[in-house]
Order: C-alpha cells, then sequence, then structure tokens
C-alpha cells in the first residue's frame, strides 16, 4: 500500500545522470555483478542492524525469528528478481541521501575523468563504485522498497526509478523491517529467471558472504522452478535453502581458501570492481587474539583525499559486525587499506570512543600497520610493477606517513619513491637507497628542489651546477612534499638538503681547477656591483651576492637555510594562509654576459632597470609570482626598445 499523497518526482543530478547511463553501458559484459552488489548491500544492512541492536534491542521488533537473512526469489510471470533483507532498512531521508544521489560530492570530477572508450571506463566506474545502480544493468524498472527498523509499518519508503534520469518516491506500509529490491528485467535478460541460474552466479560472487542467502529450493524435474510464492502464504524452512556457505572467510583456514575466494571477498568488502593488487591474511594468537585480512586496492578511490571519510576497516567481534571504517585500526595515510579486522577480546558493545583509549586497539593497530608496511615492502623488493602501481595510485598519502607515524618513520622512508635529474622524467621512480648508493665520493648530503610542477623543478637554474658536476637531484613536485621534507630531514645519515636554500657549500664536489679562479679576487672586483644592485632594489632583496649555483643563468633567488622555502609560501598562499614577505636573497653569476656587462654599466637608472629585471626573472624561472608584473614588462619592453636605437617612451621613465 502506498500514499500517493505524498508521491514526489525527483531528479538526479547531471553528473549522477552521465555517469548511471556510461556505467550500463560499459559494465553490460560483465552484467552478473549486479545480484553480488545487491547482496553486498544487504549484508551491510543485516550487519548494521546487528551493531545497532546491541545497544537498542527494540530494533528487532520482538521478531518470532531474529535470524538475519537475504532472500534472493524470482518471479517469472512478472519477469522480475526480488532481493530482500531483514537488516537495518532505511528512512525517507535516507532513501534520498544514499539511493536517490549516487555520490554527494566529487561526483563531476569524476565523470570529467571518462574518456568515453567503454574498457577504460568501466575500470573508473570500478573506483567510483558500482553498487546499488548496477541494477539498470539488467532492469528497466527497479522498485526499492524499505522500512527503517523501529519505525512504524506504515513509514516505510518506496522508490522507483527506469534510471534515465528521473526518480520517484512515496510512503508505503512495510510490515517487516529491512529493504527488497525488485528488478524488472529487461526482454533481454530473461535467462535470470532461472533458479539454477542465480544460484551459480550467487556461488561465485558471494559464497563469502557472512549472512545466510536463502532461496526456494529447486522443485522436481517436470515442475515450474520459477512459480513464485503466494503473498499470503508462508515459505516453511523445509521450502527454503541457504545457497552459500554463510560463514566469515576470514575465520577460515588459509589453505581452504581459493585465490577467487579472496579476490570476490576483496570486492564485496570494498564495493570495487577490479580484484586486489595483494593482501595479507593472518591470525595472531597469544595475549591478544584477532585474524587481520587486509587489502591493497589496484586504483585510489575517487575521494582518497578526503581524510574524514574512511571507509577502509571494517571491525568485528568475534564475527559480529561492529563498525565500518574505524579510524582507530589504521592510520590515516594508509585509508587506502581495505578488509576486515575481527578482535576475540574486545567487548561487543565496544564504542568509537572506547576504541579511542583501549590500549588493546592500539596493539592491534600497532601490529596491524607493520603488516601493510610489511606487504609494500614485499612487493617494493619483488614486484617493482605492482609496486609502481601502488606509488603511483596512493604514494602523495603514503608520504603523510612520514610526519605523522614517527614510529615507522624510517620504513616509511625506505617506500618513498621520486623523480630525479637521473631519469629526468616526472616518473617516481628513484628511491633514497638507490640515490644514496649512487652518490660521487665525498658527496655527504642528499640533494633535493621542491616545485609546484615537474616541469619548474626540472628547468630550475639551482640546478646547474648540479648538473654541470653530474650530482643528483631529486625533483619534488607534489603538495605533499613540502610537508615531507620537514619531517624527514636525514635518511641512513645523510642529511637531506634543499639546493634552494642557505649557501650552498659543495666541497671537494665542485673543485674544477681548470675553470676556478680565485673567489677572493672575483669577490673584490664584483664588491661594487653587488652594492650598486642591493641600493637599486631597496628592502625586495634580503641580500645580493655571488652563486656558486649558476653556470648558465645570470640570477637566482635563495631561501636562508631555515626560512621558508618560496615553493612552501606559495603552497599555503594558494590555501589562503597569511604568509608574511620575506625578502630573499638575490644570487649574481659573475661569468654571464649580461652580469659583466651591468658592470661597466654607468647610466644609474638603466642599471636600476636590470637589476629589477634580473630579479624579477629569477622569481619568475622559480614559478613565483611577481609583485609589479606590469612594471616588468615595462622595463623589458624599454630596454629592448634601447638596445633597437628606438628612442625612449616618453610614457615610462626609467628607474622608476
Amino acid at each position: 500500500m502506498t500514499d500517493t499523497a505524498n508521491k514526489e518526482t525527483l531528479s538526479f543530478q547531471t553528473e549522477a545522470r552521465q555517469l548511471l547511463q556510461l556505467m550500463i553501458h560499459s559494465l553490460y559484459s560483465n552484467k552478473e555483478i549486479f545480484l553480488r552488489e545487491l547482496v553486498s548491500n544487504g549484508s551491510d544492512a543485516c550487519d548494521k542492524l546487528r551493531f545497532e541492536a546491541l545497544t537498542d534491542a527494540t530494533l528487532l521488533e520482538d521478531d518470532d525469528d531474529p535470524e538475519l537473512a537475504i532472500r534472493v526469489s524470482v518471479d517469472a510471470d512478472a519477469h522480475t528478481v526480488t532481493v530482500a533483507d531483514n537488516g537495518v532498512g532505511m528512512s525517507r531521508d535516507e532513501v534520498v541521501a544514499q539511493i536517490g544521489t549516487i555520490a554527494k560530492s566529487g561526483t563531476r570530477e569524476f565523470v570529467e575523468q571518462l574518456t568515453g572508450d567503454q574498457a577504460k571506463d568501466a575500470l573508473l566506474i570500478g573506483q567510483f563504485g558500482v553498487g546499488f545502480y548496477s541494477s539498470f544493468i539488467v532492469a528497466d524498472r527497479v522498485t526499492l522498497t524499505t522500512r527503517r527498523a523501529g519505525l512504524p509499518a506504515d513509514d516505510g519508503v518506496r522508490w522507483e526509478s527506469t534510471g534515465d534520469g528521473d526518480y520517484t518516491i512515496e510512503t508505503a506500509s512495510k510490515t517487516a523491517r529491512g529493504t527488497e529490491v525488485t528488478l524488472h528485467l529487461r526482454d533481454d535478460e530473461h535467462e535470470l529467471l532461472s533458479g539454477h541460474r542465480l544460484r551459480a552466479i550467487l556461488h561465485k560472487y558471494s559464497d563469502h558472504i557472512t549472512i545466510p542467502i536463502v532461496m526456494r529450493k529447486e522443485t522436481p524435474p517436470g515442475a515450474d522452478i520459477n512459480k513464485p510464492t503466494p503473498p499470503d502464504a508462508e515459505e516453511t524452512e523445509t521450502e527454503t535453502e541457504t545457497v552459500n556457505q554463510a560463514s566469515a572467510l576470514w575465520a577460515r583456514q588459509k589453505s581452504d581458501i581459493t585465490e577467487a575466494q579472496y579476490h570476490e571477498f576483496y570486492k564485496h568488502v570494498a564495493h570495487d570492481f577490479e580484484a586486489p593488487l595483494a593482501y595479507v591474511h593472518a591470525k595472531v594468537e597469544g595475549r591478544q587474539e584477532y585474524t587481520v585480512l587486509l587489502y591493497l586496492p589496484q586504483r585510489a578511490p575517487f575521494d582518497l583525499w578526503d581524510r574524514e571519510q574512511r571507509h577502509g576497516i571494517k571491525l568485528y567481534v568475534r564475527r559480529v559486525f561492529i563498525m565500518d571504517g574505524a579510524e582507530q585500526l589504521m592510520p590515516s595515510y594508509l585509508r587506502f587499506v581495505r578488509g576486515v579486522i575481527d578482535s576475540n577480546d574486545l567487548p561487543l558493545n565496544v564504542s568509537r570512543e572506547i576504541l579511542q583509549h583501549s590500549r588493546d586497539v592500539e596493539a592491534i593497530k600497532t601490529a596491524s600497520v607493520k603488516r601493510v608496511l610489511g606487504l609494500l615492502e614485499n612487493l617494493a623488493e619483488k614486484n617493482a610493477d605492482k609496486y609502481a602501481t601502488v606509488w603511483r595510485e596512493f604514494g602523495r598519502v603514503v608520504k603523510e606517513g612520514v610526519g605523522e607515524d614517527g614510529g615507522n618513520k624510517d620504513r616509511i622512508a625506505r617506500l618513498l619513491r621520486f623523480a630525479s635529474t637521473r631519469m629526468d622524467t616526472d616518473e617516481q621512480t628513484v628511491s633514497l637507497a638507490d640515490y644514496v648508493e649512487r652518490m660521487a665520493q665525498g658527496q655527504g648530503k642528499v640533494y633535493y628542489i621542491t616545485a609546484d610542477s615537474f616541469a619548474a623543478a626540472r628547468n630550475s637554474p639551482h640546478l646547474e651546477i648540479f648538473r654541470k658536476k653530474g650530482i643528483e637531484v631529486l625533483l619534488l613536485h607534489d603538495r605533499i612534499d613540502e610537508w615531507l621534507v620537514a619531517h624527514l630531514t636525514e635518511f641512513d645519515g645523510h642529511s637531506l638538503a634543499s639546493v634552494t636554500k642557505g649557501d650552498l657549500d659543495l666541497g671537494d664536489l665542485a673543485k674544477d681547477e681548470a675553470e676556478a679562479k680565485p673567489r677572493k679576487e672575483t669577490e673584490a672586483r664584483f664588491t661594487p656591483v653587488l652594492e650598486r644592485i642591493q641600493k637599486a632594489l631597496g628592502g625586495k632583496a634580503k641580500e645580493v651576492r655571488l652563486t656558486d649555483r649558476l653556470t648558465e643563468s645570470p640570477a637566482c633567488l635563495v631561501t636562508e637555510q631555515d626560512g621558508m622555502s618560496a615553493n612552501l609560501e606559495r603552497v599555503l598562499r594558494a590555501a589562503g594562509q597569511a604568509v608574511p614577505d620575506v625578502p630573499l636573497v638575490l644570487e649574481i653569476n659573475p661569468t654571464h654576459p649580461i652580469v659583466t656587462r651591468l658592470k661597466d654599466e654607468t647610466d644609474e637608472a638603466r642599471f636600476g632597470d636590470w637589476s629589477h629585471i634580473l630579479f624579477d626573472q629569477a622569481m619568475l624561472a622559480e614559478g613565483g609570482r611577481l609583485a609589479d608584473p606590469a612594471g616588468f614588462v615595462k622595463r623589458l619592453n624599454e630596454l629592448m626598445l634601447t638596445m633597437a636605437g628606438e628612442p625612449k617612451s616618453r610614457l615610462w621613465t626609467p628607474g622608476t
């Protein structure tokens, strides 16, 4: 019974509609997954009811048969398949939030990644999450009827859509709690009306589900196996059978679990389309008893950078589901890890607050992190291709661990990968151990540069002397890298040094007797020039000095050793933070023709223009923002006119 007075017709958001159509076409070749997804949703609903009922037994509603189960049935005459559960159900608001919207955030950005290539889009859609909407792969209409446990029977909700952009939602009467999804199959999908066919799919994809999946027993040969049960009839226990093992996969012996079963369980627990990249399964016994089954996905989820949304780890206590996304069991920098942790020691009524202050939980977390790090180390050592995938998808998140997990900082540091001047590509394949092994004799530091893009890092003038001397420099261009180097100051006894900070001293590495001139003599000759440039720039530069960094460029900007790097300043400003203007040091290359010409310039106005242009060019070379871009352009234009023999513009006074 429905209440048409409360019936609404609503529309999906534009991006969700587009995603839905792409999903239907891209995933059609693997259409069986619709049943896996609906069963997984039913399993989650039953788990949630079991957990909520620990503190509120009334949610079970005096059920004569409180066993939680998922029922799959067919109606050959109506051409429908129905998946029903007696789990927690949904209220009207929850239906709108969870069913009426494919994703609460990030949908637009995700859709923009889609290519139109069905094979590639299928992988992306799997990354986004398939879920309930996979129903439309095989159905031209889907009806969902649900009631939240604890609400009156008349507060049920009926949702229906043909998947073409709109859906209806209305109040409905539903005696039993839980959710029932009815698929009105497309004309070419009637093979799914076969009980044998559905059983085969359930065995393939959902055998590991801990909640019993119940179907009517097969009838004798010659009988109508698809004949539906009359609405007023009750199925007896002898008429139904459980078609899955209904036991926790992680609790079985590893030798009894096939690779395919591990993979299918991952797809269930992670709601992923692809198989996992790797996994670790371990049972710990002793003072504490618990089991972990943890997976590394092949692709980053679309909401990886939402640190508040944690979907990774499901916590069980003695096979009873307790909570999803238990952030107390896995640190933020490993939030991409999926799986389950099942404890034999925690209380069934454990809450997030209790987890936060539990020594047992902290011990489980510590051990689980070590297992994940061990899994990553094993891939890095023995399967470079798989680890390259891990780093490409999750590397920027792993970097957070250097500052967040001091106890494992050294292990995390060995997992880091960077681009460098050795390869001269943006591929991040160089480990710190690789770098140290290749260090030149007498080189005591690990050199790096941070920038807001690979191109800015690769083309920085600060690298000129390092390229000339064959000294490798790490090219750091992720936003997180400034955070990283602030917390990782040394590796294997070698300090990390920015090539853009302080007074560069390469020691014996910089010596080249065939080219070197006495330093003191050069400084003495250029001291007047440095003083004139300093005066022309005023407070724009903290200091003007000769450089050891440059071989081709005339000038560069340097941050003091303990100062904020120019790149960090840009990152903070981009994040909307107030950053004080700290004058930088301008270093001048005494061998560059512009500088040697400037030394002999007698026109003070022109000297001032050249000084400002050198400073601004150095700022631009670092990817910085000019305080007066119009002034820079006018100075440059005026000097080019002068060099071309044209009279000076009346609209511009040099030196101002």
